[in-house]
């Protein structure tokens, strides 16, 4: 798992920068510091990555149930945190176990998080799901920007009274840009919130862009934007068309909006799609 820092985000004026500064962005956790320096080691040690979570018992038990899921576990099931490090490898046990951090660190209505965690799950599950039957993410990315990508959401809910309403706006609008939207009524977005936290925790830079561009599907035709980023913008949006089936809907605004173009980038003809939406709905039913 990459743990360099992206490039400085750009701000464009000091405005908008006083008002991310206003936005409660969680720091970085102290276990999450000591695993990414583990990482950072030329051959990290699932020995000492095991004594290190398990310092927090919930985050052992959590890490086994994950290892043991039909969906990330392996054949055999994993009796110890060291051996479900093993099952997953380093780097995708390193992504889980950041997701789970960020669980812990986003404060709202339980409620609504919850709600929110079953769809970046969800997500996250999708994204890796076609990162590997394309083989153009790494799945440890994948998984990270999958879970990540709309973390921006409940920062947002928290610092502003009316988001929930100006989200089911956005998510209802089949003509302007998601960000335009939130832009509009707060000056700036979920995307650019969740780049910054990115950023903060020092997750891979090709995750903090994609999470920054993940709805601006121009980048999707602009050869200018790093190819790695295109891919997970892409696989984004596959993602969201069978989270939309798998809930018993056929209506994407999102896919509307760039779906051609996250086809055309990925090499996928309009049969091929349909394959591979066909093939995440009956991973989804499996793993319920």
């Amino acid at each position: 798992m990459t743990t360099v820092a992206a490039p400085a985000m750009p701000v464009e004026n000091a405005v908008e920068e006083a008002l991310m500064r206003s936005i409660r962005i969680p720091p970085r956790p102290s276990l999450l510091v000591d695993l990414q320096r583990e990482l950072a080691q030329s051959d990290p040690s699932p020995r000492r990555i095991a004594r290190i979570i398990g310092n927090d018992v919930g985050m052992s038990g959590a890490l086994l149930k994950l290892a043991n899921s039909p969906f990330f576990g392996a054949a055999r099931k994993a009796k110890s945190v060291e051996q479900g490090i093993n099952f997953l490898g380093i780097n995708q046990c390193a992504a889980l176990l950041t997701g789970l951090l960020a669980r812990q660190a986003i404060d709202g209505k339980e409620a609504d998080l919850n709600a929110f965690w079953e769809i970046s799950a969800r997500r996250a599950q999708a994204v890796v799901f076609f990162s590997r039957k394309l083989r153009i993410a790494p799945p440890d990315i994948a998984h990270t920007f999958g879970l990540f990508c709309d973390i921006g959401v409940p920062l947002l809910m928290n610092r502003f009274a009316d988001y929930a309403a100006t989200y089911a706006d956005a998510c209802d609008n089949a003509e302007q840009a998601f960000t335009a939207i939130e832009d509009s009524r707060y000056s700036t977005n979920h995307a650019a919130i969740g780049c910054l936290l990115a950023r903060n925790w020092g997750l891979s830079p090709d995750v903090s862009w994609a999470i920054l561009l993940h709805h601006d599907y121009r980048v999707l035709d602009d050869p200018a934007t790093d190819d790695a980023v295109r891919s997970l913008v892409a696989l984004a949006l596959l993602a969201e068309k069978g989270i939309a089936r798998f809930h018993g809907s056929n209506l994407s605004y999102e896919w509307e909006k760039g779906g051609d173009q996250a086809c055309r980038h990925l090499g996928l003809s309009e049969d091929e799609t349909a394959d591979l939406l066909d093939e995440l709905h009956e991973a989804f039913h499996t793993e319920r």
